[in-house]
């Protein structure tokens, strides 16, 4: 069974990251550039947002008992495919990962305008899952 006071703190943690996120971000991704400090604090709490949906996703199919994802889009597939999450979020999920991958581990520079845009629209997504995650879990048992 699913641990709801783990669930319920990884979320608010959730709301706080992109609140920064949203906070940070600048209008255009010129002007996201232009202030080093700003790109970092975004990207960074970008990074920790899709972190804690992943880790909220792993606790999911472990305390559900499916079988374990061997990467963060394949849990985010998961929780599709057993409909915690719409196929448009888990996809959007799964596609967030490529970008937290790319800021955590520093594979080549941190490309502005994917971070602007995960910074406006794809803070949707990470409010979603959010939505999604908690009718989900408004469901079970």
């Amino acid at each position: 069974m699913v641990n709801r006071d783990v669930v319920a703190a990884k979320l608010a943690d959730l709301a706080f990251r992109v609140g920064r996120a949203r906070r940070h971000a600048k209008a255009s991704s010129a002007e996201l550039a232009a202030d080093p400090d700003a790109l970092d604090l975004v990207a960074f709490n970008l990074m920790l947002a899709v972190q804690i949906c992943a880790d909220i996703a792993s606790h999911v199919i472990a305390d559900s008992g499916w079988p374990s994802a061997r990467t963060l889009a394949e849990g985010f597939a998961s929780l599709g495919d057993h409909g915690v999450l719409t196929s448009t979020t888990a996809e959007a999920l799964g596609r967030a990962a490529g970008l937290r991958n790319v800021v955590a581990h520093g594979y080549a520079a941190v490309d502005v305008s994917l971070v602007h845009a995960a910074a406006t629209s794809g803070l949707r997504d990470l409010d979603s899952f959010a939505r999604e995650l908690a009718d989900w879990l408004s469901r079970q048992h």
